[in-house]
């Protein structure tokens, strides 16, 4: 059987027997991944740690036919300590792997994978709240799978200018010429953060009203549902500040 090293973020794991365990990863360049990890639930494991959840690791595997063998494990990054011991930002991580899991799929997506550590990171140090990186990495992670919204002119005419009227099927904010029956009326505040969540404008994102991040949080939300297939479960638990 073949060998192979990979970086890897552990999007989740589950019990195999009495002693192992199957991981799901999102590796840098073979998308996700899903290995048996043997022993790792016994007491003398070497590295039964280090693949928990929202933990970036370097891996060894044996490649199989249907599930890939973890050989050995080096830590890389341990978010996921740090991450677990604050409710929001454990419920945000949970929703960005949801993403990343269904977005990557079984493709090579080195862009998706950096753009997870990036969040998680931000998650552990405490960047910025919790509920602001969730939006800015799910708006990326859409741009990145294809489906970048317009915050910045009229998807409908392209009208430059910041608009308040979000049109989901649009894909993002329009002006009053273009506005339809059902379009979202946002406040100016609000739209503007939505554009500084995609563009990574953390000097503006962070002195915004929680009534603009909630405002901006059901845009977010409803968007990355209308696109990932099947929704985002996780969302629903999301703890917003």
């Amino acid at each position: 059987m073949p060998v192979y090293r990979e970086e890897a973020v552990i999007i989740r794991t589950h019990k195999l027997g009495e002693a192992d365990r199957i991981v799901t990863m999102l590796s840098r360049y073979r998308g996700l991944i899903r290995a048996v990890a043997k022993g790792v639930r016994r007491t003398t494991s070497k590295f039964g740690s280090r693949l928990e959840p929202f933990m970036v690791v370097e891996i060894q595997l044996h490649e199989g036919k249907n599930l890939d063998t973890v050989n050995q494990v080096e830590t890389l990054n341990a978010y996921g300590g740090q991450i677990i011991e604050d409710y929001p930002a454990f419920t945000a991580a949970t929703a960005m792997v949801e993403t990343a899991e269904k977005l990557a799929g079984g493709d090579s997506s080195p862009q998706q994978y950096l753009l997870l550590v990036g969040g998680l990171r931000a998650l552990a140090n405490q960047d910025h709240d919790s509920s602001l990186i969730l939006d800015s990495y799910l708006l990326r992670a859409l741009s990145v799978a294809g489906w970048a919204p317009n915050f910045t002119e009229c998807a409908g005419c392209s009208k430059p200018g910041i608009h308040r009227d979000f049109v989901l099927q649009a894909g993002g904010m329009v002006c009053e010429d273009c506005r339809i029956p059902g379009s979202v009326k946002l406040d100016e505040e609000s739209a503007k953060l939505l554009g500084a969540l995609l563009a990574g404008d953390w000097a503006y994102a962070d002195n915004t009203s929680v009534q603009a991040r909630g405002s901006a949080s059901g845009v977010v939300a409803a968007y990355s549902q209308w696109h990932i297939d099947r929704g985002l479960k996780s969302l629903q638990h999301v703890e917003r500040t």
